[in-house]
């Protein structure tokens, strides 16, 4: 059985700008982020493997009312990887006011920064981003 992705590494990767995934040796299949079987056939035969973190913007919402701990108004955004996987995030750089359906499309490129917890150190906590390419 192949070796998955442990919560560690993968906070550890993305602290460092590295996005770990995990690839299924059962059917190919990239799933991210890391999962205990693979998304796509439920095995648990996965292994790590390193993204490109470049995908392509499919939808987004404008957040203007937050939950305790965030700042409104705030973009959350989903991206198709290059590798497959559709994530979610908060994108980066774009105004809310601004966004429109022009974003749609877009080029983007997957990171994250350190999330405000209190359950969590900062350092065991990230939140996934999107910036446009």
């Amino acid at each position: 059985m192949a070796q998955g992705v442990f919560l560690k590494d993968y906070i550890q990767a993305l602290a460092e700008g590295r996005l770990l995934g995990q690839r299924c040796a059962a059917c190919g299949a990239v799933t991210f982020p890391p999962k205990a079987v693979c998304a796509a056939c439920g095995k648990a035969e996965n292994a790590p493997v390193e993204l490109s973190g470049q995908g392509e913007l499919t939808t987004f919402t404008v957040c203007r009312v937050a939950p305790e701990g965030m700042t409104p108004p705030y973009i959350v955004a989903m991206a198709k990887l290059a590798e497959g996987p559709c994530v979610i995030g908060n994108l980066e750089g774009v105004a809310a006011d601004d966004a429109d359906m022009s974003l749609i499309g877009r080029r983007v490129r997957l990171g994250s920064k350190p999330a405000a917890s209190r359950s969590y150190a900062v350092d065991q906590c990230r939140v996934l981003t999107f910036e446009l390419e």
